[in-house]
């Protein structure tokens, strides 16, 4: 074997490994590297804007990763966004629990946050979250911001009192 088909041969292999991780990358970014999270228990939950919330998206408590979003869909009654969660076995919220989905970040991605109540009993499978918080739409933030500058810019100064002669 000639010194420029080693050469080949290990520049080949370096190229493969280098689409494996951005390969590996990629997967990580969709959420798609866990294959199987172990056995789960659904709940559900009503929104009335789920911002940009995205099946397989986070389900945190406290910071930990207790499920995933299972579905997302539009009831055609109360036209709110039901989602679904799959949520691990083991991890037991009280009845009084609340959902809020929040954002990582600034511009990060969203996630479903669970703040558990003090509730003697348990939420059992496919029991629905009744007490929740919609998404933050930073837009209409931005909006309702520009607004409420424009108005106060209309405002005429008021005129200072006038002395009597």
């Amino acid at each position: 074997m000639s010194r420029r088909f080693k050469l080949d041969i290990l520049f080949g292999l370096f190229v493969m490994l280098g689409l494996a991780a951005v390969m590996f990358l990629a997967l990580s970014a969709a959420n798609l590297t866990t294959a199987s999270e172990g056995e789960t228990y659904r709940l559900s939950a009503r929104f009335d804007n789920i911002g940009s919330l995205k099946a397989r998206a986070p389900v945190r408590s406290a910071g930990v990763l207790v499920g995933r979003v299972k579905s997302i869909r539009l009831d055609p009654k109360t036209f709110q966004g039901v989602v679904e969660l799959a949520v691990k076995r083991g991890f037991d919220f009280p009845k009084d629990t609340s959902a809020k989905i929040l954002t990582a970040g600034l511009l990060g991605d969203q996630y479903i946050g669970l703040e558990p109540g003090g509730d003697t009993h348990n939420l059992a499978p496919g029991d629905t979250i009744t007490q929740t918080q919609s998404a933050v739409v930073l837009e209409r933030l931005i909006g309702q911001l520009l607004v409420g500058s424009a108005a106060e810019a209309g405002k005429a100064p008021a005129e200072p009192a006038r002395k009597q002669p």
